[in-house]
């Protein structure tokens, strides 16, 4: 045993030689980006070396860089050399991004984008994803559109995709379906650095939404990911993927501390921010990094909880490259200064940084509210103008293989024609033979067409109910945006139920673009996510109320499905709002449907405070019950309801 540790000692020792030597060696050859940028011999070479250096400004900064480039473009225009002129304007662009400057960065791209027909198509990636990440930064998400569209047009991108704007806009859970949907199945199992981005992403949209347990699952599942990416021996990484794995790997760990932080775990929050802190530095080196300013205001603020001023104080006070750009990190950074400052007794240094949130928050409450609602709208029209002409195109398509077809099946009858004339002597059985043949293929043809026309006709069915459920989606955030800005407690009220009922009828939709048979829906399915879209609205009721659905192996079709909903909607939002009012820890709720042959039968109970009783003579001035009795109208029915010793019961039968 002895001999077997002192081996495993001299193992070590010698691999731990080895790695020093290797890092050393390394930081001997290290080379000067800097200085082989200014060495390169033409415009060509310093444009393809300064855009494939992954971190160009580890020894020196994007302002010496800047400097160099401006002597550059100065002399090109001298010599009116414009091919030169652009490519340095390309870079200054670059660097005014990089910087943080993205308003001086998206003029120079734009003055660039109007003679874009001049630039050879790699020139014109950068030009557009310039564009593209400038406009994103400044908040100018309808525009991104264009310039998305340009680049598909151009064949640099398969798509105009719209989650990452949604998501901008604040709508987050749309943004996040739509991209699982278009990047889960694209992803390989072996793409462990894809795996990473894809996880982190989706947990990126759920801590927007506020699930924080749920994003903090995805987040460290991106961890392992990356881990494995960057450790993976048997496949040979370039520095520039190492570069990028790391900084997704910074970006992943800041995300984690966030989520410890939002659950006041600061001690465990603590170690993943300064990590990721230390890694952005060390590989986004000289750059803007807008997540390196959110997770130094994070640590300040787990630090303010802490009561650790002095540190707190440090990293609130960071150099330039921590200054916020975006409004909602100042607004957040002052706000930590005023606490900093309220807590040490500075109380003039912290009204004062009160206020300034005070007159930043006062210039942006007079138009921000209608400009989202104003890109919101573009945003939804060019989405929609869009899968119109996917939808005409994907038309065309199948018209011109449906008239190939034709044409092939002309071209087939002439053979078949010619050949008869061909084989007369054999009229009997040979033409009778080959007929029969002919059948048979003009069978197996209509078949095709016809098995094609069904594909394609769920397909568009799926698509339209898809599209109807993302309308719905889009009312319901349109009301919530309104609700924000309404100070009455009654339309708040009248906009919440609203909201409700569209998202009722939204998910029949969305059940139905899920399911392989667009005829029917799953009621068991529908009614738990009915009740989670209840309860998300209610938030303050109904966590503790014990739930029973007895509603196993039901199918309704649409139109029994649709104002079934809406009933279930208004009883479950009324016992959330009234059956309980006090304690809901014993609280019940008991919801039966059954279906037999051409009959079904209906039954929701609770244990609550039962209603009122003037209940009939409010019954006809209660919209609820008003469109209840209609909605049980229209299933053929009658709307019956039982008070009982506690709570009450509603039931009907319906066809």
């Amino acid at each position: 045993m002895v001999k077997y540790f002192k081996k495993m000692f001299f193992s070590l020792m010698i691999c731990s030689l080895c790695i020093w030597y290797s890092s050393a060696q390394d930081s001997a050859t290290k080379p000067d980006y800097f200085q082989e940028f200014q060495n390169q011999k033409g415009v060509q070479e310093r444009f393809d070396y300064f855009f494939g250096v992954p971190n160009r400004y580890i020894e020196d900064s994007a302002y010496d860089w800047q400097a160099v480039v401006n002597v550059y473009h100065n002399n090109a225009q001298k010599v009116k050399d414009s091919s030169s002129v652009t490519k340095y304007e390309l870079m200054q662009s670059q660097l005014y991004y990089d910087i943080g400057d993205f308003s001086k960065s998206v003029a120079i791209a734009n003055q660039l984008y109007k003679k874009i027909e001049t630039l050879d198509l790699e020139s014109k990636k950068i030009l557009l994803d310039l564009i593209d990440n400038n406009y994103a930064k400044l908040g100018l998400y309808d525009r991104q559109f264009e310039i998305r569209n340009e680049k598909k047009n151009l064949g640099l991108t398969d798509k105009v995709i719209f989650y990452d704007i949604y998501s901008n806009l604040g709508l987050h859970r749309k943004a996040m379906d739509d991209y699982i949907k278009d990047k889960l199945k694209t992803i390989r199992e072996d793409d462990y650095f894809g795996q990473a981005q894809y996880q982190s992403n989706v947990g990126n949209y759920l801590l927007l939404d506020m699930s924080i347990p749920t994003a903090l699952t995805y987040y460290k599942k991106a961890k392992g990911f990356i881990d494995v990416y960057l450790n993976d021996i048997s496949r040979e990484k370039t520095e520039q993927e190492i570069t990028k794995g790391n900084l997704l790997k910074a970006i992943i760990e800041g995300n984690i501390g966030k989520c410890h932080a939002l659950l006041k775990e600061y001690d465990i929050a603590i170690p993943y921010l300064e990590n990721s802190i230390n890694l952005i530095n060390e590989y986004n080196k000289g750059k803007f990094s807008s997540e390196l300013v959110e997770n130094t205001l994070e640590l300040a603020d787990c630090y303010l909880q802490k009561e650790d001023y002095d540190k707190a104080k440090d990293y609130l006070l960071k150099g330039p490259q921590h200054d916020p750009v975006k409004i909602e990190n100042i607004l957040r950074r002052n706000r930590l200064l005023a606490a900093y400052y309220d807590r040490i007794g500075d109380y003039k240094n912290s009204v004062e940084y009160l206020k300034r949130n005070v007159r930043i928050r006062d210039s942006l409450n007079r138009n921000e509210s209608s400009m989202k609602k104003q890109q919101l709208a573009a945003v939804a029209g060019q989405e929609i103008e869009y899968s119109k002409k996917m939808m005409e195109q994907q038309k065309k398509d199948l018209e011109q293989s449906r008239s190939d077809l034709q044409a092939k099946e002309e071209r087939i009858n002439i053979v078949f024609i010619s050949l008869i004339f061909t084989l007369l002597g054999f009229a009997g059985l040979v033409f009778a033979y080959l007929k029969s043949i002919k059948n048979q293929r003009l069978i197996a043809d209509q078949k095709r067409i016809i098995e094609a026309s069904l594909v394609e006709k769920d397909s568009l069915l799926k698509e339209i109910h898809h599209r109807v459920k993302n309308n719905l989606q889009m009312v319901s955030s349109l009301l919530s945006l309104q609700t924000k800005n309404t100070r009455s407690k009654a339309a708040i009220e009248a906009l919440e139920e609203g909201k409700s009922r569209v998202k009722a009828m939204a998910l029949i939709h969305q059940k139905l673009y899920q399911n392989d048979d667009l005829s029917v829906i799953e009621m068991q399915g529908y009614i738990e996510s009915l009740i989670n879209s209840v309860q998300s609205v209610y938030k303050k009721g109904g966590h503790n109320i014990n739930i029973t659905i007895d509603a196993e192996g039901v199918e309704l079709d649409i139109d029994r499905a649709i104002p079934f909903g809406l009933i279930l909607n208004e009883l479950v939002s009324n016992s959330f709002k009234y059956a309980f009012p006090e304690d809901d820890e014993n609280g019940k709720i008991y919801i039966h449907l059954r279906k037999n042959g051409g009959q079904g039968y209906f039954e929701y109970t609770d244990n609550g405070v039962g209603l009122p009783e003037d209940t009939d003579d409010r019954a006809n001035s209660s919209m609820g019950i008003r469109l209840m009795n209609r909605l049980v109208n229209q299933l053929q029915s009658t709307l019956n309801i039982d008070k009982t010793s506690e709570g009450v019961r509603f039931w009907f039968n319906f066809k």
